[in-house]
């Protein structure tokens, strides 16, 4: 039956590779049911509604993935979505979560139509393959340093951001670290000997580590910090909250709400989910080799379209925008290469509605080492890239496309940097013929949403 769904053989893999990658691809998605609850609750969302919305709209995106494309990328909630929607839009802008929801579900259904009429399919296609692989390099040090954070090694400091002090707090954050360091040595060396679902023993090896800790003493609850209990609960989820949230966007009180500003809602979503989503889609298909020679990923169109019909499915369930999340290059680096790996990793979202407290247990710093040498596995990629005198015009806005992506935070930060760089170098240094007429309305978009949005 998989072999007739996925054609798993003429992807020259297995039911067992594919299973793995699923669930490795779950494990470092998991922390998504802990913090989107978190996250949105501070939009005056029950959490325990968000949490219902997330497993399911998760498990609806990456089916559809499964189904539709063919290819082994999971969706949940994305974030930085969910924290523009609760901080920003619900806070600072002063709406209600059922008018973001309804700006996230009109977002969706706009997400379709592009996508039915090839235009977000054109968009990927139009980015230089150049610029795709450094879009995979920028996103291997943004998932990286998602994981430093994750693991606490990296902090806040007078310098933005310097490594934790060890010895302070050490039972709570100090200990967290030092265990995050154990286990990026732990997956990279069973990585490195080619042990199998090496990434997924580096999680679940990391987490016990830290059971025993906390058994110990050494590890120590403190939620101010952080760093909850690491043994799982058996408890059961209350399935009635999810009333609390759903098709509650069709009943938003727009009293006070402007159209004009209702507009820049629904665009500031719609911008940012767009080419968070192409760039996910570019980076894991460019490390993955899933892109043909001339750069182009096979059933892009039916990818896209599962990840609008998941917008939309998920804001009507309760949760904000459902974007195609990075981590599904966990699950491709351990040989996911078809929808039955996507398949998986939404069931694994499904059965999580049952068990959530379990998954939810899962600590960030577990996850991380896989973040980190996954974030290792995509920065490969740079040796793809040419720099030689011949070849700055794109070497150059792939560097700065690379740099942004980290530093700035955010994935379509650096789609948007490299585009623009790349057609304003390319037209300086009379090189016009190179630039795909998409790229000038590309340009123009992203400096247009720089000034407006």
């Amino acid at each position: 039956m998989f072999e007739k769904l996925f054609r798993l053989k003429e992807h020259n893999t297995t039911v067992k590779t594919e299973l793995a990658a699923g669930l490795t691809t779950f494990m470092t998605m998991a922390y998504i049911l802990a913090v989107n609850p978190n996250i949105l609750s501070a939009a005056g969302m029950d959490s325990t509604a968000v949490l219902l919305a997330t497993c399911l709209a998760s498990f609806i995106g990456t089916a559809c993935m499964a189904f539709f494309a063919n290819l082994p990328f999971a969706l949940s909630a994305g974030m930085g979505l969910n924290a523009f929607m609760a901080y920003t839009v619900c806070g600072i802008m002063g709406y209600s979560w059922q008018v973001a929801l309804l700006a996230v579900f009109i977002e969706g259904i706009i997400f379709i139509i592009l996508s039915l009429t090839k235009v977000r399919e054109a968009i990927f296609n139009a980015i230089p393959l150049a610029l795709k692989r450094a879009v995979s390099v920028g996103i291997g040090l943004f998932i990286a340093f998602i994981g430093l954070q994750n693991a606490h090694l990296a902090v806040d400091s007078s310098t933005l951001v310097s490594l934790v002090n060890f010895r302070e707090h050490f039972n709570t954050i100090g200990i967290s670290a030092l265990l995050a360091v154990i286990g990026v040595i732990l997956t990279a060396v069973l990585y490195i000997k080619k042990v199998p679902g090496s990434i997924l023993i580096g999680i679940v090896g990391t987490w016990l580590l830290g059971i025993i800790c906390q058994l110990c003493g050494l590890y120590q609850i403190d939620p101010a910090a952080e760093c909850f209990s690491l043994i799982p609960s058996f408890t059961m989820t209350d399935f009635s909250k999810l009333g609390e949230t759903f098709a509650q966007c069709f009943r938003a009180d727009f009293s006070g709400v402007g159209v004009f500003n209702f507009i820049v809602v629904v665009f500031s979503f719609l911008f940012v989910d767009l080419f968070d989503t192409l760039g996910t889609l570019i980076g894991v298909a460019a490390k993955s080799g899933m892109l043909d020679k001339e750069g182009r990923l096979p059933n892009i169109r039916q990818a896209l379209t599962a990840d609008a019909v998941a917008t939309s499915a998920g804001a009507v369930l309760g949760t904000s925008t459902t974007t195609t999340f990075v981590e599904s290059s966990a699950g491709v680096a351990v040989g996911g290469k078809t929808g039955l790996t996507a398949l998986t990793t939404a069931v694994l979202f499904l059965l999580s509605m049952l068990f959530a407290p379990i998954f939810t247990a899962i600590p960030a710093f577990a996850t991380a080492p896989a973040l980190i040498i996954v974030g290792f596995l995509m920065f490969s990629t740079i040796t793809e890239l040419s720099f030689a005198d011949g070849e700055l015009t794109t070497a150059v806005p792939a560097y700065l496309c690379i740099i942004a992506m980290p530093l700035f935070y955010s994935i379509s930060e650096g789609i948007s940097i490299g585009v623009i760089s790349y057609v304003v170098i390319n037209l300086i240094c009379g090189k016009r013929k190179q630039i795909n007429p998409i790229m000038y309305i590309l340009t123009v978009l992203f400096i247009l949403k720089y000034v407006f949005l």
